[in-house]
């Protein structure tokens, strides 16, 4: 079986004086030479920098009419609004931009309408996300159009969301980690993966860059890549069992060929990879997250402390999981009072019916 390549992109070339040399050329992403011994930190940080680079478009700035939707997105590529944008997310967000102007980025900006716009996400119905998405997409775009006088009017004002699962990312029953468990057995990376995202709220990204570090004493802490929340836990026994057999030498607690750490893209895919080996294909890595604070709330904590587990910085979101888990407590303390009113009817009856029966005697 071929080897995956782990740096896309990147090429082996000799210079002209012999030496080894990587090149980096991706579509939409500016050619460069990635610097470094091939695969030290120094190699990843600089391969990191290449993959998270501005894309760069066919059309020029001054090839682009003005007013198209080309010319629109290469204003945005260039504004603070996009630069603010988290690398992860803003790099994610590039590629969707690249999408739409492939698609339409000749198309005058002025020219689109509420029903261009129904029609467009009306394509991706079947796949409700992607054309919500797709609709998040096209209205940033142009609230930056009438922050630059392009228009004046939102044309996605009032077109209303596909329906969706309001829960969101599906949570990881307790029958389904069991199952992941024992399938790959506690020893193993996977499950090592499996309770470091279960039993600190960590993303992938974030699990993906945790080692020794991290520990203090018998704690767990770090920052999160997506918000800055900090994150300060006792470390969960479970936790603790298998962190016991990663290598005191190995800076990154999980790692792959050659002891070089994922990128949370690659960690992604390895760990739905071990998923899919377990026989669970709707179980993606986020919903360890809601697991561990589904835990919780059954538990009895307080939105506070999951949004410290979580790592939120407001508890809005950790409420969801508390008001879940009060409308069950509710749900079985009614039903306790129910049973033992009916329980006090049924006492009541056999004592009539006994009272009844002395008598006739």
């Amino acid at each position: 079986m071929r080897r995956r390549n782990p740096y896309p992109g990147l090429t082996r070339v000799i210079d002209r004086h012999g030496r080894v040399r990587w090149r980096f050329r991706m579509k939409g992403r500016p050619a460069c030479y990635v610097h470094g011994e091939y695969g030290s930190k120094e190699f990843e940080a600089n391969y990191d920098r290449a993959l998270a680079s501005q894309p760069v478009f066919p059309d020029t700035l001054n090839r682009n009419p003005h007013g198209s939707f080309s010319w629109l997105i290469e204003q945005y590529l260039r504004s603070p609004d996009f630069q603010r944008i988290g690398k992860i997310y803003r790099r994610n967000l590039a590629y969707e931009i690249e999408r739409f102007r492939q698609e339409h980025g000749r198309r005058p900006v002025s020219g689109l309408e509420a029903r261009h716009v129904e029609v467009l996400i009306g394509k991706k119905a079947e796949t409700p996300a992607a054309a919500n998405k797709l609709l998040k997409l096209i209205r940033r775009l142009c609230k930056f159009a009438i922050r630059r006088g392009i228009i004046s009017t939102d044309p996605t004002y009032g077109i209303k969301r596909f329906a969706t699962n309001p829960d969101g990312y599906h949570t990881w029953t307790d029958a389904e980690i069991q199952r992941y468990e024992a399938h790959h057995g506690e020893g193993s990376k996977a499950v090592l993966a499996l309770r470091l995202m279960l039993y600190t709220g960590a993303a992938r990204q974030d699990a993906a860059a945790m080692g020794w570090q991290n520990l203090k004493g018998d704690r767990i802490a770090y920052r999160r890549h997506k918000t800055g929340g900090e994150v300060d836990l006792p470390i969960h026994p479970d936790l603790a069992a298998v962190l016991s057999k990663v290598p005191s030498d190995q800076f990154l607690f999980l790692t792959h060929a050659g002891g070089r750490g994922y990128t949370p893209e690659s960690f992604g895919n390895w760990f739905r990879d071990q998923c899919r080996a377990a026989g669970l294909t709707d179980c993606p890595a986020h919903g360890l997250r809601k697991a561990g604070a589904t835990r919780l709330a059954n538990a009895g904590a307080t939105e506070f402390e999951i949004m410290a587990f979580l790592g939120h910085k407001t508890p809005a979101e950790a409420k969801t999981y508390t008001r879940q888990a009060d409308r069950a407590r509710l749900g079985d303390s009614g039903m306790r009072k129910l049973l033992s009113v009916s329980n006090s009817v049924e006492r009541l009856d056999n004592f009539r019916n006994n009272t009844l029966n002395k008598r006739e005697k």
